[in-house]
Parts: structure tokens; sequence; C-alpha cells
């Protein structure tokens, strides 16, 4: 069973401990909270050196600090404090920071509510055992055999059929029907191959319907996003040595991830609202008359401190939006201001809690923006981003990779729909 080490202030409190014993429960792992007697209390949190003005901070360093001494064992670690707590968002950030820069403990950091459920922080569950269940697994550099990937995710549903080590057919399209897109998908990556569902060796499922997907085919990795998303992308980027970050810049969601020799170590997901996501930008594409695929392009002719957009709120950016388009803004200053808009938003609400390293990747589909990838860019100082080719096949392509390192199980996928 995998160990999770809570570092937490007020959990107990809120009423939300049992729903984060509940998610890792779901995976078959043990929440462990680190030892640490009063005199060591004291002892720690003088050598951490933060004026904490919460006697439940101060308990969360000490427990921090027992992790990093040795006092404590985890296999993994769990970080939570209230999003109302400044302090608290302080501390998280600088355990965080402390943990891995003193041992090779995978981390989440997460910003709880009084509302959060079980289900809202099982990917996060899912993902620190997954790393420490299938270390070896997600070392795996190459692809082998005849393998499929398939990423169903919250807007679009991608496909990618792999073979020894090549990608070899894909499929792009919305996500409607899980399985129907699925299979759609699936049809397009078959197409001019020569080869059926009948011929691979195995089949690997990621994204939100990665659950209906697998148990209906039966598939032999059923894996979370993060750490499929993250293999894929240190592939496709030839980063697979030393370190780099990912971010994903999602339909519904974001992630960051930062890796490791290809395994993933930190990450956070989620977001304030859709204005820092994929959606606001499909939106602004259609106000502005022009296909999502050509955003990119406008956006990079125009100076997005032209236009102010300065909303979390997607409703309100797209009031601002439309104020700015009816005073005279152009087109091309307006898509420059919703890329930068995002961007800015990515970077206040994940990219500040995660310690940025190079190379920056820039995955998903959203990396085919090229307005906000130059944003991206801007926004961090001028980091150089790395948008690979097949940026947008991630998921797909991270899954037909690990699941050839399951060997060759021919009878492990059924083929219901006769593909």
């Amino acid at each position: 069973m995998v160990k999770i080490a809570q570092l937490s202030c007020g959990t107990e409190y809120s009423g939300i401990q049992k729903e984060i014993e509940k998610a890792a429960a779901t995976f078959d792992a043990e929440i462990v909270i680190p030892e640490a007697d009063l005199d060591y209390i004291d002892e720690a949190y003088e050598k951490f050196g933060f004026a904490a003005a919460s006697s439940g901070i101060k308990l969360m360093i000490a427990r921090a600090m027992s992790l990093v001494e040795g006092k404590s064992t985890a296999d993994a670690v769990f970080i939570a404090t209230c999003f109302r707590c400044a302090e608290g968002a302080l501390v998280r950030n600088e355990l965080r920071r402390l943990i891995q820069e003193n041992t090779n403990l995978p981390v989440v950091t997460y910003s709880f509510t009084e509302k959060t459920k079980a289900d809202e922080l099982f990917i996060r569950m899912e993902a620190l055992t997954t790393i420490v269940a299938r270390k070896s697994l997600l070392a795996r550099e190459k692809q082998n055999g005849l393998t499929i990937g398939i990423d169903s995710g919250s807007t679009t549903t991608k496909v990618t059929l792999m073979e020894n080590n090549k990608i070899i057919g894909t499929g792009w399209l919305p996500t409607t029907d899980v399985i129907k897109s699925a299979e759609d998908g699936m049809k397009s990556a078959f197409e001019g191959t020569g080869y059926k569902l009948d011929d691979v060796d195995g089949m690997g499922v990621t994204g939100y319907g990665r659950l209906t997907i697998g148990r209906h085919y039966n598939a032999a990795l059923i894996q979370e996003e993060l750490s499929v998303n993250s293999k894929g992308a240190v592939y496709l980027a030839d980063s697979q040595k030393g370190e780099a970050t990912v971010l994903d810049i999602g339909g519904m969601d974001n992630k960051v991830i930062t890796v490791n020799n290809g395994i993933p170590d930190n990450f956070t997901m989620g977001g304030i609202c859709a204005g820092a996501s994929g959606r606001f930008l499909e939106i602004t594409s259609r106000r502005l008359g022009v296909d999502i695929s050509e955003l990119g392009a406008l956006a990079l002719k125009g100076n997005y401190k032209n236009v102010l957009l300065n909303s979390y709120c997607m409703v309100f950016g797209i009031q601002d939006l439309v104020t700015s388009l009816a005073a005279g803004g152009t087109k091309e200053d307006v898509a420059a201001a919703a890329c930068y808009s995002v961007a800015e938003q990515v970077y206040e609400q994940q990219l500040q809690e995660i310690d940025v390293r190079e190379p920056l990747i820039q995955v998903g589909g959203t990396s085919l923006v090229e307005g906000l990838v130059e944003a991206v860019s801007t926004v961090l100082g001028g980091i150089k981003v790395i948008v690979p080719e097949n940026s947008q096949y991630i998921g797909a392509v991270g899954a037909a990779l690990l699941v050839s390192g399951l060997g060759k199980k021919p009878s492990n996928i059924t083929n219901p729909e006769g593909l």
C-alpha cells in the first residue's frame, strides 16, 4: 500500500479530512501523519525560519521537517491548506520546495474549500499512487510493438497509433458520446495503415473518459492524465533526461507538471475560472469571426497592451472584449489581449506554485495557438517555450508508449465495434 504523508492545516475543522482519506483509499493508498512531538515542534519551527501565527501551520511545518530529517517515512506527500488563508498559501509553497529539494518524494499541493469532496481529489491521489507504484513503467523511453493510445478529454478526443517508436496514425475530434468519439478517433488512426484493432498489442487510455472507454475495450492501461501527459510531452520534446516543466492549458482545466528524468515529481491543476482556459479562446475566436486555428496568427499581429482584459471570469472577460471592439479596438489587438489574459491567469493561479524548470514544454490543443505560446513566454520573462510536433496528442502518445511496457497482450483487448 502506498503511504501518502499529509501536511495540512484546517482539514479536520473544515470537515474534509474524511474526503481526503476516502480519495486515497480509492487507489489503495493510506494517509499517514508524520510524527512530531512537542519538543520537536519548536525545534523544527525554528529551523524552518518562518514566523507563523497559526498553531496548525506551526505543526504542519514540524511534520514536514520530520519527513525531511528522516524521522518519518512516506512514499509521497500531499500538502493542503485552506484557500482563504494567505499564510497557508505561503507556507504550502515553501514546504513543497523544502521537500523537493531534500527528498525524492513526489508532491502535490492543494488549496481546499469547505465543500471539497473526494471526487475532486481523485486525480491527485491517483497520480501520486501511480508515480510511486509505476515508477519503472514511467521511466520507459521507447515504444515497442503496435499499440494504440486514447486520450478522452473534456472537449476533444485524441487517438494515436504507434509502431516501434513511431506515430503511424492519429485521430482528433470533439468529445461528444465518449465511446463513439473514441471509436471514430480509432477509425481515423487506423485509416491507411493496413491494421485494425485486433492487430494491436495493447491499448492505453487516459483523460476524463478513461474509465468508461477502458472498461468498454478492456484496455491494458487505464491511467490518469497527469503522469501520462507528462510522459507524452517529454517524449515528443526529446527531453526525457534531466528536468523539464510541462504546461497543458486545456479546454476545462490546466495542468502544470515538473518532471525529472521522465518521471513527474510535482504538479498542480485546476483554475479559478474558464477565463484561464482554452474555452475562453474558443469564445474569443467566435466573437472575432475567425476559426480557433486562426486566432494565434492574428494575435501575433496585435499588441495586447492596447486592450484591457483584467477579469478572472470568462463572462466578464468577454464583456471587456466586446467593449474594446465597440471602442474601436482591432481584432489583432483583442486576439493578442485574450491570449495574454489566459497566460497571465495561468501564471497567477498555477505557475507561481511551481518552480519552473527549463525547458518549458507547452502541449495540448492550445499549444497550436501561436499567440498564446508567445504570451506564456512574455509572462515568464522571455523564457523559451518548446512546442513539439504532435503536441496536441501528448496524452494519446503517452498512453501508447506506456502500455507497450506492459508486454504484448493481444487477448487483453475486446473489439465490440468490429474496428
